[in-house]
């Protein structure tokens, strides 16, 4: 098992500095923020944007993971996109991970000016996005021209430190996402039932989690993709459950999660007054003992 954080982008560097140092100091697989232009109830907070939080984080840390979660096609172009995740992965020496999904309603779908997408909208879109992301990362030039993106001779030299591309991990729960999962994913990423997933009692959202890891086999099964070879991340967060209360609650949620299968969890960086509203104290805590206590 191992465990990660979430540090949101509401920070001005002077301070995040020392949020993603000491993110490094306490031992963390992976520190992630998230990829919006602005969030629910931090709305008309600040926020910064994901791309320059992540190089700099590259700059003032050297072991830790860095990455995304999750970007989507709600404000990004592959082939934009691209040039910036090469770059963070040289930057970082080959630490990021890319968090990506279809991306869902709110002020990201619509900051543009576009009208919200339906959800097969998105599924769409997220079809073609996937697969260009994937060879714009692999290949020197890339052209193709699809229905929503395209891209001609697009240039990517000298490419990822992490070959053959930087890992995504893919935010999905229905067919299509989890066919894109393993057919392009080295990861995969839940948070829940994404149908709402604080409506779900505590003690049933390891069974909502544990079906959509079934799915997930049996759609490596039918690519023919060794099931055991994707990482399975949950996002903790968004379910009624509350494992940061102490680290015993930590322990028991994390073990039952483990014997489900995800072998990495992820865990937001404390925020006084909003959802996120932990105490830090017991936060480190679980950071630095939690893990060890699953046996």
């Amino acid at each position: 098992m191992r465990l990660s954080t979430v540090i949101l982008p509401i920070h001005r560097w002077s301070e995040g500095r020392k949020v993603w140092r000491r993110a490094e100091e306490l031992g963390f697989h992976a520190a992630y923020t998230y990829d919006h232009l602005s969030w629910r109830s931090f709305r008309d907070e600040p926020w910064f944007g994901a791309v320059p939080t992540l190089t700099a984080a590259a700059t003032a840390t050297e072991r830790i993971r860095l990455g995304t979660l999750v970007t989507s096609p709600n404000f990004r172009h592959p082939v934009t996109l691209a040039k910036e995740l090469l770059t963070v992965d040289d930057i970082s020496g080959g630490r990021l991970t890319v968090g990506i999904g279809v991306g869902g309603t709110g002020f990201d779908a619509t900051a543009l000016g576009q009208e919200e997408w339906t959800a097969r909208q998105r599924a769409d879109r997220f079809d073609e996005f996937l697969p260009l992301l994937d060879k714009l990362l692999t290949q020197d030039a890339t052209t193709e021209r699809g229905t929503f993106y395209s891209a001609v001779e697009a240039r990517n030299i000298p490419g990822c430190v992490q070959r053959p591309r930087v890992p995504f991990y893919v935010a999905a729960t229905g067919p299509r996402g989890l066919r894109l999962t393993a057919e392009y994913g080295q990861g995969w990423v839940t948070y829940g039932d994404p149908r709402g997933p604080a409506e779900i009692p505590a003690d049933q959202a390891p069974g909502v989690v544990g079906a959509q890891l079934g799915r997930l086999r049996a759609a490596c099964e039918a690519q023919g993709r060794d099931y055991a070879g994707i990482d399975r991340m949950l996002l903790q967060g968004s379910t009624a459950e509350k494992p940061l209360q102490s680290l015993d609650a930590f322990v028991d949620y994390a073990g039952t999660y483990q014997a489900l299968g995800i072998d990495e969890i992820v865990i937001h960086w404390p925020v006084p007054d909003s959802i996120f509203a932990n105490d830090l104290a017991v936060f480190e805590k679980i950071a630095t003992e939690g893990v060890a206590q699953l046996g």
